[in-house]
């Protein structure tokens, strides 16, 4: 039967993808890789749980506090992890001067300097004030569910484009094993939830997913390949560029 290994699949991208309690037995790695294919419906289930944030509290706050509380959320569902790997590839680009192996060890250091401090800071301030703007248009939810499904498009296809820059971790299993066929499926699942925002939300994803793997493109070229910190400011990237572009566009 399909129905089991989809589920657990799609258990999979949550536990990679989320700070969700879910259990579940990774089986086959070829399981891992293809999980890649439910990205796009993960991140419109954290776009849901968003929206029914700023359904609940919406009205009560300003708008203001409200995109705040939205951020912090959605960085509390995802455990932060992305937000991480923003800190920590900024890092690793403003060591022009560090070789490979170098780099890959900034990748892994908890600490952050300067250039990934700044980067953090930007991208959450951009984050905030974009969905301040969004939450206070009359069908925000829509416009939610597509910004995340898009963003975890963007994932997915760097999973596939993009080799894996170390030889271990969990990264190998979904760099061996995600199929472009996965990433086409992940495709057609976010192109619903775009079409479903409208004409304004479809410029947004083009030029978000655009942007994020030309940027995802000069990072792999000094790595030889990504990590999941890079995936990681991937979907953080491509989430704010997908809100500014967003509001350009209306």
């Amino acid at each position: 039967m399909l129905v089991k290994p989809a589920l657990r699949r799609l258990a999979l991208a949550l536990a990679f993808l989320t700070r969700l309690p879910v259990r579940v037995d990774a089986g086959d790695e070829r399981d891992v890789g293809r999980s890649v294919a439910f990205f796009p419906l993960v991140g419109a289930l954290l776009g849901a749980a968003l929206a029914l944030l700023a359904w609940l509290v919406g009205g009560r706050l300003p708008d203001s506090v409200l995109a705040v509380l939205v951020t912090a959320l959605l960085a509390a569902l995802t455990g932060g992890l992305h937000l991480d790997g923003v800190a920590d590839t900024f890092d690793a680009l403003g060591a022009p001067g560090a070789d490979r192996a170098r780099l890959l060890e900034i990748l892994r250091d908890s600490r952050i300097g300067a250039h990934g401090a700044t980067a953090l800071l930007l991208v959450v301030l951009l984050q905030v004030t974009a969905l301040h703007a969004v939450l206070a248009a009359p069908h925000a939810t829509p416009i939610l569910l597509a910004c995340l499904a898009v963003a975890r498009f963007v994932a997915a296809l760097v999973i596939v484009l993009f080799p894996y820059a170390r030889t271990s971790g969990l990264g190998v299993a979904f760099h061996a094993h995600a199929r472009r066929a996965d990433v086409v499926v992940a495709g057609v699942v976010a192109a619903l939830f775009v079409l479903a925002a409208g004409r304004a939300a479809l410029l947004a994803s083009l030029l978000a997913t655009g942007v994020v793997l030309l940027f995802v493109q000069r990072v792999a070229s000094r790595l030889g390949g990504v990590t999941g910190d890079v995936c990681g400011a991937a979907i953080e990237l491509a989430q704010v560029a997908f809100l500014v572009a967003f509001l350009a566009a209306s």
